[in-house]
């Protein structure tokens, strides 16, 4: 009897065992399963690349955002984060998902992205707004530009709560969501700090910038080099008008009338070499590409101020680089006040896309624009000007995790800080003193970057986690400071 009892006991120890054995891989398979899984707008779990496809097949084009921002907050409301408005309408859609309350008054890390995208245009292969993912690749408008990074960052944070230990950090983590950056609307980011600067109480802020950069510059690379922006150049748009009493039919041609002289200043204006101009930031950034070649072309690069009219007439062949070196005229649209061929238009207009160094002076920049266009006659209106952007210091812990972040993904990789020649939306923050910093921390191909606003805009998926983990381990590294 004893002996029965023993081996039932024993029997129904096992079978005990062999249940919490179970439950135990149950757990551990179920904690797996959420790698690289996020809860949908539904609430089931999804990869990640799943719910940016999602995101993707929503249009959200400026004035369209409501949609998109609406499934984006979901989304981040279902993976536990604190939801914030700063605007709910198109085109003034804006909201912060915090790991904890803003009322905290934690100092608070924010990371940049913006709902809007660029308006579709004819593809090769996939429709703008499928979001099709093929071998290994995702198709579609705002992929990369920048979903696909809002991805990134969500993602990121997502991981580091999933630690026990986040409620302990210092610091607040926010993925900002914003409106209209692609137009530099008023309706974004700068109604944020114009309404929310201190509701939001930010000490950085990550956003766009560069990717690695090897793929896309020459050079003898036997390490990636993934670049960090810290300041960006400033635009200036302005239009001109040049108005004429002569007009009438076009069989008899004038001496003087309007288009012909506006064509005239135009052409002065444009024919004039832009100057090089050689500051801090881009000396660094010669000096450190210099480190990649050889021979005479490295010592050219270590001392560009020596070898200032070689490296100039160097860099003039290479228009996205020489954009970093000097203060663009662009020349973007013509117009008139006639449609007809053979009428003499009396007014004639142009607008003119200008990009400033940060330490260019606008008004000396405008005086030297009236002075080659020499007519007088010629109104000129400043259509947009930002203000200047401060150049965010590498010295900060910040900028030290962010570099370590990267290398700790990417073990042989160096870090590079640099200018972008596009405008962004850290601009504003920088405007307010805050250090802010443009990253993409991935591998791109030149394909993917030329298909950024263009023809089959594209991400690899595995970029996604990529990206993912960087902010993550920069996350984690800020948390233990």
């Amino acid at each position: 009897m004893n002996r029965c009892e023993s081996k039932e006991d024993f029997y129904l120890a096992l079978d005990m065992k062999s249940k919490l054995l179970s439950i135990v891989m149950l757990c551990h398979f179920c904690l797996f399963s959420q790698q690289g899984q996020i809860k949908s707008v539904d609430g089931s779990l999804s990869d990640i690349e799943i719910v940016l496809q999602k995101y993707i097949q929503i249009p959200s084009v400026s004035g369209q955002e409501q949609m998109a921002g609406d499934f984006l907050k979901s989304v981040c409301r279902n993976n536990g984060l604190h939801i914030a408005d700063f605007g709910a309408e198109d085109g003034q859609y804006n909201f912060a998902a915090s790991m904890f309350p803003l009322s905290s008054g934690k100092p608070n890390i924010v990371f940049l992205n913006h709902i809007v995208v660029v308006p579709e245009s004819n593809s090769q292969l996939h429709a703008p707004f499928e979001g099709k993912i093929e071998n290994g690749i995702i198709y579609g408008r705002g992929s990369l530009d920048n979903k696909g990074a809002a991805m990134m960052q969500l993602y990121g944070i997502l991981s580091i709560m999933q630690e026990q230990n986040y409620e302990k950090s210092p610091y607040n983590i926010t993925f900002l969501a914003v409106s209209c950056e692609e137009t530099q609307c008023v309706g974004g980011v700068s109604y944020v700090n114009e309404h929310h600067f201190t509701e939001l109480n930010p000490v950085v802020v990550f956003g766009e910038g560069p990717s690695e950069l090897t793929s896309l510059m020459e050079g003898d690379f036997t390490q990636p080099v993934f670049g960090i922006s810290v300041v960006h150049k400033k635009p200036l748009w302005i239009e001109l008008e040049l108005q004429s009493k002569t007009n009438g039919h076009g069989s008899i041609t004038p001496l003087t009338y309007a288009n012909k002289e506006l064509v005239s200043a135009l052409e002065r204006l444009t024919r004039k070499k832009p100057k090089a101009v050689y500051n801090d930031i881009n000396i660094k950034f010669l000096k450190e590409i210099a480190e990649y070649h050889k021979g005479g072309k490295k010592m050219v690069l270590k001392h560009p101020k020596l070898f200032r009219p070689v490296l100039t007439a160097q860099l003039r062949s290479h228009p996205e680089l020489f954009a970093l070196f000097t203060n663009t005229i662009t020349l973007t649209n013509l117009s008139r006040n006639s449609n007809a061929v053979n009428k003499l238009a009396s007014v004639a207009g142009a607008q003119i896309e200008c990009r400033l160094l940060p330490e260019t002076n606008e008004q000396e920049f405008l005086n030297m624009i009236r002075r080659n266009l020499k007519n007088d006659d010629i109104k000129i209106t400043v259509l947009k000007t930002l203000p200047n952007n401060q150049v965010s210091s590498t010295e900060t812990v910040y900028f030290k995790n962010l570099s370590l972040a990267i290398q700790e993904k990417y073990p042989d990789a160096k870090t590079m800080e640099m200018m972008m020649p596009n405008i962004n939306d850290l601009g504003s923050f920088r405007a307010k003193n805050i250090p802010s910093y443009g990253t993409l921390p991935i591998y791109c191909d030149i394909e993917e970057v030329r298909s950024v606003h263009g023809k089959d805009e594209h991400l690899h998926i595995n970029s996604l986690y990529d990206g993912a983990e960087v902010f993550e381990n920069f996350i984690r590294r800020m948390m233990a400071e």
